[in-house]
């Protein structure tokens, strides 16, 4: 049996005004909690994305960014983007750069969304619960995919606001 997740509850500047569970995060009751993103180059200047596994609760089947994952209770961010990280995709040394910081909403939930990429070329495991697959993207598929259902509407919507960073960041490469 697994423990119960606690998440902290914020204001819309990022303030802790409370605690939650999961399934309360998630039951459509939009209560703003935080989330982290990893963005992840390799050296030609592709983008990792990881395919959900078709057992989650939340757009399963879906390529998504590298890392995503939500911050728990008395968690700093970068703290909850290190350990997602490594739960996710076994890397334990690397540089988050930050990128934005806004909020998502869908029907079901409602997430202060922080964003980092970073440049990697080192050795991925994946977390074969949480992922089904995992590759680097060449942005131009990235293109031609849009649109397609291929990807998770919050991957779109972050792409198109994160892509002039990582493209300037391809080129410091």
């Amino acid at each position: 049996m697994s423990k119960e997740e606690w998440f902290p509850l914020i204001d819309e500047q990022g303030r802790v005004i409370g605690k939650a569970t999961r399934q309360e995060c998630h039951n459509g009751s939009k209560l703003l909690h935080p989330v982290v993103h990893l963005h992840i180059l390799n050296r030609h200047g592709d983008l990792y994305l990881q395919k959900r596994s078709m057992s989650k609760d939340i757009q399963p089947g879906k390529w998504d960014t590298a890392v995503g994952g939500h911050v728990d209770y008395g968690e700093h961010i970068e703290e909850a983007l290190a350990r997602e990280v490594r739960e996710e995709l076994g890397i334990t040394q690397f540089t988050p750069h930050p990128a934005i910081t806004y909020i998502f909403e869908s029907a079901r939930e409602r997430e202060m969304v922080h964003a980092y990429y970073t440049c990697y070329d080192g050795p991925i495991t994946i977390d074969p619960v949480e992922i089904d697959a995992g590759r680097y993207w060449p942005i131009a598929e990235i293109h031609q995919n849009q649109g397609k259902g291929v990807f998770t509407p919050n991957f779109e919507q972050e792409f198109l606001r994160i892509e002039p960073l990582l493209l300037q960041a391809t080129h410091e490469i």
